[in-house]
């Protein structure tokens, strides 16, 4: 059922720019060259078009096509708020964890899992297991999945419970000094500092020692940044 909006997608693609894409991702997969607005016009579209499981199945289908574009197209194909039933899409996000290994396709995945964790926060007992993965990128996941628990400023006692208990997940990855792992626990904690700057402070003390320097200072780059 994907094969005509891969086609669409294909009818987009520039090889001057795909060779330039596939040297700034490192990651050894066909592009096509497109940009964001041009994919993202593209699935606006689709999904306005799309049933919810047409929308499933069309964001499987261009997913093992492993090609960079088609990826970002399924995974913005499945990014919204709203979205009855919501099951098969979340189903279909998780399931794609394994298949991580860049960061540009992981954060588009991972922004569409967000609006499904949100939606559904019970969702947060089989992301907490993404943390004991063999596979860095999955544990990558487990932090930038769940980023809207940085976001208020005045939680209710679910969101602040939830919000302790990815701090958890976080203090247990200290020590996990893979590049993309640290760049992910100051990224949360960055964004927890723009709204909570007590609990970012109080992890810093008691975690930052085990993290490298640049992530600890990516944590505290906003306040650092706010207090002058």
């Amino acid at each position: 059922m994907h094969e005509p909006y891969l086609s669409e997608l294909e009818a987009l693609a520039n090889p001057d720019r795909a060779e330039g894409m596939r040297a700034y991702h490192k990651a050894n997969r066909p592009y096509l060259g497109l940009s964001n607005p041009q994919i993202n016009d593209l699935t606006k579209e689709w999904r306005q078009r799309l049933s919810v499981e047409e929308r499933v199945r069309v964001a499987d289908g261009l997913w093992q096509t492993n090609i960079y574009e088609a990826r970002l197209a399924a995974a913005k194909l499945l990014t919204q708020a709203r979205i009855r039933p919501d099951e098969a899409v979340w189903r279909l996000i998780a399931s794609w964890c394994p298949d991580f290994d860049s960061w540009a396709i992981a954060d588009h995945a991972c922004m569409a899992g967000q609006k499904r964790l949100v939606a559904d926060p019970s969702r947060l007992d089989e992301v907490e297991t993404w943390i004991a993965s063999d596979h860095m990128w999955t544990r990558r996941a487990a932090l930038v999945s769940t980023l809207p628990w940085t976001k208020q400023n005045h939680p209710k006692p679910a969101e602040l419970a939830a919000r302790d208990r990815v701090l958890g997940w976080a203090a247990l990855l200290a020590t996990d000094h893979q590049w993309f792992i640290q760049k992910a626990i100051g990224w949360w904690l960055r964004e927890l500092s723009k709204h909570d700057p007590a609990r970012t402070e109080a992890f810093i003390t008691a975690h930052g020692g085990a993290m490298k320097p640049f992530a600890v200072k990516e944590a505290l780059r906003h306040l650092r940044k706010t207090r002058g």
